[in-house]
């Protein structure tokens, strides 16, 4: 929950959240004695392109927001003016983080440092090594000294919208219901199969010689299945698949989760029954289906939690658009972007 409503609006910029992404390109104890410090206060007044009620935002904070939302939108290559809107709508989202930010600093974030040390440990654990994290915050023009800044100034954020919005925020079970009703179709399971597998695995790149080998030694696998042969016994013995430790089972999935060849093969079969061999990128596969569940509608019972999750998070946004457009008409705001 509370991930989703940190990504209401472009807090303090959400550079952190980008970073916990693991890639710059796939596209955030003690008591608060003084106010977190703004990223890069040094050069928050130079090249400004707003303010509000007094502080400054950076034209190289903006720069970063506008590469954040640029990679979200996943466009390749923005036309001049698709640059143009995308700035103007991340000076917009920085304007309204300082306003939340502003209003945040006047409460209290119990172990703030902690919070801070915690997610940015968490972000940089998601990256392959120390050079990937590096370049992450390279290609954004920061360090860790600003990273932290951006964290802190998210998290105060986050409090201020759960301690003074979130509470005023009620989701029924009649409004569930509604929504239950209005959109059936987002409350079908697709219809799904379990199955286990043996798989002789081998290159792509491999020699004719070495896939004929793999090929003959699935053949012979089939065939003492077919004999009766145990499925799991033969599936720890013989797969090179990790699934090979339970026998060869996969568990549960549905369509769209498999590679082709291998999903129409399962989802072929009836219960009990093996599939003949079948070629994909990773070898050679013997199917043997355990179970199989067909399209159902979802109880409304089952998906409650949810539906009150997904309504919650729709209202406290449009809650928090309410408090900025309060806000907007108090505050001092000078946009002096050109």
């Amino acid at each position: 929950m509370q991930k989703t409503r940190q990504g209401i609006i472009l807090t303090g910029m959400a550079i952190a959240a980008l970073l916990s992404c693991g890639s710059p390109s796939s596209a955030a104890d003690t008591e608060t004695k003084t106010a977190a410090p703004k990223a890069d206060t040094a050069n928050a007044d130079q090249g400004a392109v707003a303010r509000v009620n007094g502080v400054a935002i950076s034209s190289l904070e903006l720069k970063r927001a506008s590469k954040v939302m640029l990679a979200g939108q996943r466009i390749k290559e923005p036309t001049a003016e698709q640059r143009k809107e995308l700035e103007k709508q991340a000076l917009s989202q920085l304007v309204s983080a300082e306003l939340l930010y502003q209003a945040g600093q006047k409460l209290e974030v119990k172990d703030l440092d902690k919070l801070v040390d915690d997610k940015l440990a968490q972000g940089k654990a998601r990256f392959a090594n120390e050079q990937d994290f590096t370049k992450a915050m390279k290609d954004l023009d920061m360090d860790e000294k600003v990273l932290r800044d951006y964290t802190r100034r998210d998290l105060i954020i986050t409090n201020f919208i759960e301690k003074t919005i979130v509470p005023t925020v009620k989701v029924s079970e009649d409004d569930a219901r509604k929504f239950y009703d209005q959109n059936p179709d987002k409350f079908t399971r697709a219809e799904s199969v379990k199955a286990s597998h043996i798989l002789v695995g081998v290159d792509q790149k491999a020699s004719t010689e070495e896939k004929k080998a793999a090929r003959e030694k699935a053949e012979k696998i089939h065939k003492e299945l077919v004999a009766g042969a145990d499925f799991a016994k033969l599936a720890k013995e013989n797969s090179t698949c990790p699934s090979s430790q339970q026998g060869g089972d996969l568990g549960y999935f549905g369509k769209g989760q498999m590679v082709p060849a291998f999903e129409k093969a399962a989802f072929a079969l009836k219960p009990g029954e093996i599939s003949d061999v079948v070629e994909t990128q990773f070898g050679y596969h013997i199917i043997k289906l355990t179970e199989k569940k067909a399209a159902e509608k979802v109880e409304f019972k089952e998906t409650l939690p949810r539906i009150e999750e997904f309504l919650k998070n729709q209202k406290v946004g449009a809650a928090v658009n309410e408090y900025l457009t309060a806000a907007r008409k108090t505050a001092k705001i000078e946009l002096l972007l050109k």
